[in-house]
């Protein structure tokens, strides 16, 4: 709390210890990050299993699951550290977005530990958290740093969104929200249509594994424009780095939408009478709960014309956010692109903005598999910029389940 913090700048920088708390959907994380670059411990208690049962999270299922888990996993992630609550700098956590009840199992420990402490509370975005696993990555490499600005596509089972990311004089990060999803996010149209061919959750996993096994170009799904009205932001932000940009008109949008597409594989299902098949590979799944999906099981589950229209459904989805991603690094200058969230692990999507980024001459940087979904790692590296600026959370600071991050 802002009234009990009393603490030695400079001895907080040299030392840079925060700790992360991430609790804003299914895993309860807890990270010790030095400095923003340097993670001394990440752990991440999954409830995956638990909400695979009913095809989805459920809120009150999760938020009884975090009272549970916070205390251990915060426990467990200072042990992996080698640190004691004395030795912290700062405690970070996410304020949202998220659901209201998980995100306030963790802002109510954190609020706490930092009162107790004495400690300061810094309050972070998990979209930027997403950005920042990248980030985070980049730094413990000690390499070049990608030149500014970057475009980040943070896509999730909640989220598909471009940002377009800098950094200020005292190195605070700002961002501008320059797309997103007018309907289901990628992740969640992945879970969706996983649950339509009966195949387990998250469904992300699944059709990551079966794609390989079936024809991308046999169903053509296709992907109409949408119609959105530019803001006076995006197109400033468009008419600094476009020459060509005529006085007057509206700067692109690179906008999302896979509810389309979702509707579009449920109706390829029911003409194509596949719901007997289905039937079947759900009982199978359910009475089988060791069939994961990269095994040959997995895979015997799927008759041709499956492997087909999960392949095609992914490939097409891959390549919407391929092309909005890449339109938009062009559009708006970008001289790097961040590829961060829950889909970010999936291999396709991996593979084919390589190979894009590669034909550009542009970089492209991914989290690794571990920092792909949500963990507290990113929360306390994202954190960090904001402890150097001394942006403290306030002492009412409370969840946030729609919040939004950067100019929009």
């Amino acid at each position: 709390m802002r009234h009990r913090v009393t603490y030695d700048k400079e001895m907080a920088e040299a030392a840079g210890l925060i700790l992360g708390i991430e609790s804003s959907c299914d895993e309860t994380a807890a990270a010790v990050v030095r400095a923003g670059s340097t993670a001394l411990s990440n752990v991440v208690a999954s409830q995956m299993s638990l909400h695979a049962n009913y095809g989805g999270v459920v809120p009150e299922l999760a938020s009884r699951e975090h009272l549970r888990n916070i205390v251990p996993v915060v426990r467990e992630a200072l042990a992996q550290a080698k640190v004691a609550l004395a030795d912290l700098d700062a405690v970070a956590v996410t304020e949202g977005p998220g659901l209201a009840g998980a995100l306030l199992v963790g802002i109510t420990y954190a609020k706490a530990l930092s009162f107790g402490l004495g400690k300061p509370l810094v309050a972070v975005n998990h979209l930027e958290g997403h950005i920042h696993a990248v980030l985070l990555e980049a730094r413990q490499r000690a390499g070049v740093p990608m030149e500014l600005p970057l475009l980040a596509l943070v896509v999730s089972g909640g989220h598909t969104h471009l940002y377009l990311a800098e950094q200020a004089a005292n190195d605070t990060w700002t961002y501008r929200n320059v797309g997103r999803t007018v309907d289901d996010a990628a992740g969640e149209a992945y879970d969706k249509v996983a649950k339509l061919l009966g195949l387990g959750y998250p469904g992300g996993p699944w059709i990551d594994a079966l794609a390989p096994h079936g024809n991308p170009r046999a169903v053509p799904f296709a992907f109409g424009q949408i119609k959105t009205r530019a803001t006076k932001a995006a197109q400033a932000e468009h008419s600094k780095h476009s020459s060509s940009q005529k006085p007057g008109k509206p700067a692109p949008a690179f906008d999302f939408s896979f509810s389309g597409i979702k509707t579009a594989a449920r109706r390829y299902v029911e003409t194509h009478h596949m719901k007997p098949g289905i039937e079947y590979r759900h009982a199978e799944l359910a009475a089988n709960p060791q069939i994961k999906p990269q095994s040959p099981e997995a895979v015997q589950l799927c008759n041709p014309q499956t492997l087909d229209l999960i392949a095609s459904f992914q490939h097409a989805v891959v390549g919407n956010l391929l092309r909005q991603t890449f339109a938009a690094a062009e559009a708006f200058g970008a001289r790097g692109i961040i590829v961060s969230g829950g889909v970010a692990a999936n291999r396709e999507l991996r593979r084919r903005f390589q190979a894009e980024a590669d034909r550009r001459s542009l970089p492209v940087a991914f989290p690794s598999l571990a920092l792909s979904t949500d963990n507290a790692a990113m929360i306390a590296a994202a954190a960090w910029p904001k402890f150097l600026a001394g942006n403290f959370a306030p002492e009412d600071l409370g969840a946030t389940p729609q919040l939004r991050l950067g100019q929009q």
